[in-house]
């Protein structure tokens, strides 16, 4: 009995739960597709039915012209003859059309009712009923309207249509699905750490409000791009285990006023009930613009948009457990109002990653990668200098592709070698036809390069040496390896570095007696160098510890704004193009003066370049190691 009782039960639990399935999602519930039919579909449906079939009826009905409808009567060839206002309708019973029906345009003829009794044909009189006609005429015009409508409000307003357009069109991640963590994250140490003490007052609040601390309000992540700001923001919302919304600066703006200041408060609003949690704002610069920046005038709806903003980050509740976080990469064009205590009150700097940061990096993406036992993954980082961790990642998965391409069951220093120069130098073009001319310029041009950098000091360390086109113009390169991460530069160390770029435009003079267009970026950052040193860095022994700067350069983007107008007079600008010109020419000579005493170990090294190409390695090595010694720089 009890085991009877147990499979009703079951039985009557499992109907209900198909039930449920089917009326939350499985099959279409009966009961609720009724509620949603809607008589207007019936009737127009009935409408549509009626219009088919009195067209399907006029197609069977031969068109008669009026007068042989009347020589038809004449003959009494007609019967059941209807008479409306503007058409004649009846039967033909003799002639080749006999058994049709008949339909004739009615003409102001008063003799048609007499002819019709004389002949004794039945008729009758109707009056057309143009209802049908006349709403769909309306109908149709009007729905297809309306779904024209429908959908231009769909592609702006979001999938709800029209009434969504205020609604904050955000990623909303749950505290399982952002599935990144500090373990993700390598080469910002400094960052993670001073974004701990926000991981640590989500999860303990309690910790903090003990002692009346408040935590900070906003964050503000600024760094190159590429240097993992977004991702550091995804590990602390993974971190604390809280809700994290995600929009970009650029999802607040629309063409429509008000909307981003409706987009605002929605999105605080939708935040403030599911704290704690994380709001992140990516590419914050696109919203904060500082106000009045704008030519055609100040009253737009981006500044609309960023007052709410401010106004809603300033009226937050203490300790409410919502902390706004944002990304940028040109801080100084954000607004002094986002800045200030009480909104953005931490401004966390993410860096390009040093060394120890680069291996770190290198790591964590090449956790899935298989790699061979001669993979020194601090080697590759020593070699990307200035590589950012976006840099890095497409790194490895370039490395893996090549050791793919090449049927290989592991990836090699090989692949990342070849993937370092892809990324640098672009695509290698063996098969691009040079002529020998042109490619012996080349050699002669890049052993000059090599050879500089080996016979002066405070230079790195010459690693690649090729002439294989790369690239859209690169016909060849020289490759230096930095010994370790530099954040100041010398003057003595400017100078080397214009040394070096000079190299391969004073080799082909010594050489050929002419130069080539080859020199032409050589000459373009050497110039930057010397213009630099000048009006920048306070270097000219002549214009004396000045700098004549034009405005601050963004600390992360390079945005090519243009210059103002200069703050000096026309004699000190004459004198800074002299003492330009002055860096440039020392700087030539001097490169001269190298490249005669050591003319054998040029020549030597651009012959084993037209051979082979490529140089380096041990045969490399020895080259740099005689011209040291020659240089009495033996290490």
């Amino acid at each position: 009995m009890a085991r009877k009782e147990e499979e009703q039960r079951g039985f009557q639990g499992m109907m209900n739960r198909i039930k449920d399935s089917m009326g939350s999602g499985g099959a279409p519930d009966p009961t609720r597709r009724k509620m949603h039919f809607s008589f207007w579909y019936f009737l127009l449906a009935l409408l549509v039915i009626s219009w088919l079939q009195d067209q399907m009826l006029m197609q069977q009905k031969v068109q008669l012209p009026y007068s042989h409808f009347k020589q038809l009567v004449r003959e009494g060839a007609v019967r059941n003859v209807i008479l409306g206002p503007h058409k004649v309708k009846g039967e033909i019973v003799k002639g080749d059309l006999a058994g049709r029906f008949f339909v004739t345009v009615r003409v102001q003829d008063p003799e048609l009712v007499h002819l019709l009794d004389q002949q004794g044909i039945s008729y009758t009189g109707r009056l057309e009923n143009k209802w049908l006609e006349a709403i769909l005429s309306w109908l149709l015009p009007m729905a297809l309207f309306i779904a024209f409508w429908s959908f231009l409000m769909r592609r702006m307003g979001g999938p709800q249509g029209v009434l969504s357009v205020g609604k904050a069109r955000m990623k909303i991640y749950a505290e399982k699905e952002v599935g990144v963590t500090f373990d993700d994250v390598a080469g910002i140490e400094e960052a993670k750490t001073e974004l701990g003490e926000i991981v640590e007052f989500l999860k303990n609040p309690e910790k903090f409000q003990r002692l009346g601390g408040k935590i900070p309000k906003g964050v503000l992540l600024v760094g190159a791009p590429g240097t993992g700001k977004t991702l550091l923001a995804k590990a602390v919302a993974g971190e604390a285990g809280v809700p994290f919304f995600s929009m970009s600066g650029s999802d607040f703006v629309e063409m429509f006023v008000g909307v981003g200041a409706a987009r605002v408060r929605d999105l605080f609003a939708q935040a403030k009930q599911n704290a704690p949690c994380i709001i992140f704002i990516d590419e914050l610069d696109a919203l904060g613009k500082a106000r009045g920046m704008n030519p055609v005038g100040g009253h737009d709806e981006r500044e609309q948009t960023l007052n709410q903003l401010l106004v809603e980050m300033d009226g937050f509740e203490a300790n409410s457990g919502v902390i706004i976080m944002a990304a940028t990469n040109r801080p100084e064009i954000l607004d002094p109002a986002l800045l200030r205590p009480g909104r953005f009150d931490r401004h966390v700097a993410v860096d390009k990653p040093d060394i120890r940061g680069r291996e770190a990096i290198l790591k964590i993406h090449a956790r899935h990668v298989v790699l061979e036992d001669d993979v020194d993954l601090h080697m590759v980082a020593a070699m990307t200098s200035g590589f950012v961790g976006a840099d890095l990642a497409n790194l490895v998965n370039e490395a893996a592709l090549l050791a793919a391409r090449r049927s290989k069951d592991k990836v090699g220093m090989a692949e990342f070698q070849e993937a370092i120069d892809r990324i640098i130098g672009g695509l290698e073009k063996k098969n691009r036809a040079i002529n020998p001319k042109e490619k012996e310029i080349v050699a002669y041009h890049e052993a000059g390069h090599a050879l500089v950098a080996m016979s002066v000091p405070h230079t790195d360390p010459v690693n690649k040496v090729s002439i294989i086109p790369r690239g859209i113009a690169a016909l060849g390169y020289t490759q230096q390896m930095p010994t370790e991460d530099r954040y100041l530069m010398t003057r003595q160390e400017l100078l080397s570095r214009l040394y070096v770029l000079l190299g391969g435009r004073v080799a082909e003079e010594i050489v050929f007696g002419d130069v080539s267009t080859g020199a032409q970026n050589d000459l373009q950052r050497a110039t930057d160098i010397a213009r630099s040193m000048v009006m920048e860095y306070g270097m000219s022994e002549k214009l004396g510890p000045v700098t004549f700067a034009r405005e601050p350069r963004s600390p992360f983007l390079d945005t090519g704004a243009a210059p103002r107008a200069r703050e000096f007079s026309e004699k000190t600008a004459q004198e800074i193009d002299e003492e330009i010109s002055r860096l440039l020419d020392d700087a030539h000579e001097k490169v001269g003066r190298i490249l005669k005493e050591k003319r054998e170990y040029l020549e030597r090294l651009a012959k084993d370049l037209l051979e082979k190409e490529v140089v380096e390695g041990d045969a490399l090595r020895a080259i740099e190691k005689e011209v040291r010694n020659a240089s009495g720089q033996a290490e």
